[in-house]
């Protein structure tokens, strides 16, 4: 817990830090990109602080993820969702499952049905198209053409 504490401790003076040296650095002047410099200032960095940094970073990520091991083994139920809570939304997935299966064999028996349809449609087509081929050509109407009679007022 002690350790917990001065490594909390240390990223808050950290942070203090970098904040003063903002405020202190005087405004760069203006460049045609708003680009960020990383260069600026490289030689002043202090690299034992850099590594002492990401070592302490690596450190909780280490213990971060070895406490989320022993909860999810050792006391599961308070990461995990009550089921009973679960329970209502399962019956109704699985009722919804039931009516989509329902609707799939009510649509394969239509499909049966619309087969046979189908197959005697299409022999209708195939007959007319060989009597069609084969028969008498139709014999043309003839039109009777009607005059009006122009009525006298």
């Amino acid at each position: 817990m002690a350790s917990k504490l001065s490594v909390l401790l240390l990223l808050l003076a950290v942070a203090t830090v970098t904040v003063l040296a903002q405020r202190r650095r005087p405004p760069s002047t203006p460049k045609s990109t708003d680009e960020w410099n990383y260069r600026d200032g490289s030689e002043r960095v202090n690299m034992r602080g850099v590594a002492n940094l990401t070592q302490i970073l690596d450190n909780w990520r280490f213990d971060i993820l070895n406490q989320m091991k022993g909860l999810l083994q050792n006391d599961h139920q308070s990461l995990l969702p009550d089921y009973a809570r679960i329970q209502p939304l399962s019956e109704a997935l699985d009722d919804l499952y039931k009516e989509f299966n329902a609707l799939k064999s009510h649509l394969g028996d239509l499909t049966e049905k619309f087969t046979a349809i189908e197959t005697f449609i299409d022999e209708v087509k195939a007959n007319r198209a060989n009597n069609a081929n084969t028969g008498p050509a139709p014999v043309p109407r003839q039109r009777r053409v009607m005059k009006n009679k122009a009525t006298a007022s």
